[in-house]
C-alpha cells in the first residue's frame, strides 16, 4: 500500500512540474510599424534573449512564445533594437511597436516601350549635318548680275576641299553612324523575344544561337517578317541537330 502510495506521489510531481514547465511560457505578439506608425513592417526579426525567433509576416504581425525572463528584440537589415523586458510588457498580446525605418511610397512609374523606328528618325535629326554631309568637290554656281546670269566655280566648295582634316574625321563619324544605324536595325529583327518565340531557347542556349546565327544589315534588310522567321527556324534547327541549312536563306554566308 504504502508502495502504492509513493508511485501515485511520484506521479503527482511530474504532471504538476509539467504543467509549470508549461504555464512558465508565455505569448508575446503583435505588428511592427515604420517611423510613421502606419505602415507594417514585413520580414522583421523577433528574436528573445533565451535564443527563439520568428519574423513579421506581410501584415507585419508576430507571435512568439518566451519565457517571463526573457526579453525580446527587434532587428530589421541587420540593426536591431533595444531589449524588452518580458515582465515589463503591459499587454503581451498587442505588444505593437514603430522602428526607424520608414518605408517610402514611392510614385508609380510609367515606361514606355522603346520604338526602333522613333529612336532612329531622332538619331537622324540630331545628327542631320552629320548624315547629310558630302565630300566636297568642285562644283559651278548660279550669280545675277546686270547683264543677266553667269556661271562661275563655287568659292566655298573649293575653300571646303582643302580641309581635308575635317573632311576625314566628318566622313569618319558619318561611317560610323551609318554602320551604328545598321547594327540597330538588325537587333531590332533579330532579337532574343522572337527568338525564344520561335525556338523556345532559354540562356545560356539562346545567347550561344544568337552570338553564331546573328546576320549581316544586307540580309536582313532583303528579307520580309515571314522569310525572317523561316531563316531563324532553319538555323535553329542547324543548331539543335545540325541539319544542314537552306541555301537560299544563308547566301549571305557564301
Amino acid at each position: 500500500m504504502a508502495q502504492n502510495f509513493t508511485k501515485l506521489s511520484l506521479f503527482i510531481i511530474l504532471i504538476l512540474g509539467s504543467s509549470k514547465s508549461a504555464f512558465s511560457q508565455v505569448i508575446v505578439s503583435g505588428t511592427v510599424y515604420d517611423i510613421t506608425k502606419k505602415t507594417p513592417i514585413e520580414a522583421v526579426s523577433v528574436i528573445s534573449t533565451s535564443g527563439k525567433g520568428t519574423f513579421t509576416d506581410s501584415l507585419g504581425r508576430y507571435s512568439l512564445d518566451v519565457s517571463p525572463k526573457d526579453s525580446i528584440y527587434f532587428s530589421f537589415l541587420n540593426k536591431p533594437t533595444a531589449k524588452y523586458a518580458v515582465t515589463n510588457i503591459p499587454n503581451l498580446d498587442a505588444f505593437d511597436i514603430s522602428i526607424l525605418k520608414k518605408v517610402q511610397e514611392l510614385p508609380g512609374v510609367l515606361v514606355k516601350q522603346r520604338s526602333y523606328k522613333f529612336d532612329s528618325l531622332q538619331n537622324r535629326d540630331d545628327y542631320a549635318k552629320i548624315f547629310n554631309y558630302r565630300k566636297p568637290g568642285v562644283s559651278s554656281s548660279m550669280n545675277n548680275s546686270p547683264g543677266g546670269l553667269s556661271v562661275g566655280i563655287d568659292l566655298d566648295e573649293v575653300i571646303n576641299m582643302f580641309k581635308f582634316r575635317r573632311n576625314k574625321s566628318t566622313l569618319a563619324f558619318q561611317n560610323r553612324l551609318l554602320r551604328e544605324e545598321m547594327d540597330k536595325y538588325v537587333s531590332h529583327r533579330f532579337n532574343k523575344g522572337l527568338v525564344k518565340k520561335l525556338t523556345g531557347l532559354n540562356t545560356p542556349e539562346i545567347d550561344s544561337f544568337m552570338l553564331h546565327f546573328r546576320p549581316p544589315y544586307e540580309f536582313v534588310r532583303e528579307l520580309n517578317d515571314l522569310e525572317f522567321g523561316q531563316y531563324v527556324m532553319e538555323a535553329y534547327k542547324y543548331f539543335k541537330g545540325g541539319v544542314e541549312i537552306d541555301r537560299k536563306l544563308m547566301r549571305w554566308s557564301d
